[in-house]
Formats: structure tokens, C-alpha cells, sequence
């Protein structure tokens, strides 16, 4: 592999992770509070806890994984 390569690779690595912590984080801080709520919806009683959590790691990890080949896309486009 060459070094352009390598970068992508953990640029894209690092972004993902990030995306899946904070998509994780902010999902399941959602839910916390959806029932600690003064009105609590039946939404918020039917969905479980836990799958909104993985619901949005797996989105945090589309949208970190999209920023860094967007950003690795309009860094190679500028270089040229």
C-alpha cells in the first residue's frame, strides 16, 4: 500500500469511530431523556433503549465514513 493509501484508510478509520461514538452517545442520551420526560409518548416506550443506541452508531458511522471520503474527494480535487 502506498502512503495516500494508508492515510485514507485511518483517515477514514477515525472518522467512522468518531462517528460512532458520538451517534451512539447522542442516541442513547436521547432515549434517557425521552423518559425522564414530565409526558412520556408511547414512541418513547415502545422503542428500546438499547436498538436506538445501535440505530445511531450505525448512522454516526455512514456519516463519519462519508466526511472523510468527502474530505479525502475535495483534498485530492484541490492537489491537482
Amino acid at each position: 500500500m502506498d502512503r495516500k493509501t494508508k492515510r485514507l484508510l485511518l483517515l477514514v478509520a477515525s472518522c467512522s469511530v468518531t462517528g460512532v461514538i458520538l451517534g451512539g452517545t447522542t442516541s442513547w442520551a436521547e432515549s434517557t431523556l425521552c423518559l425522564q420526560a414530565d409526558k412520556v409518548t408511547n414512541e418513547c416506550l415502545t422503542q428500546s433503549p438499547t436498538q436506538k443506541t445501535v440505530e445511531g452508531m450505525s448512522t454516526g458511522l455512514l456519516a463519519g465514513a462519508g466526511a472523510a471520503f468527502g474530505v479525502a474527494w475535495n483534498v485530492r480535487h484541490h492537489e491537482d
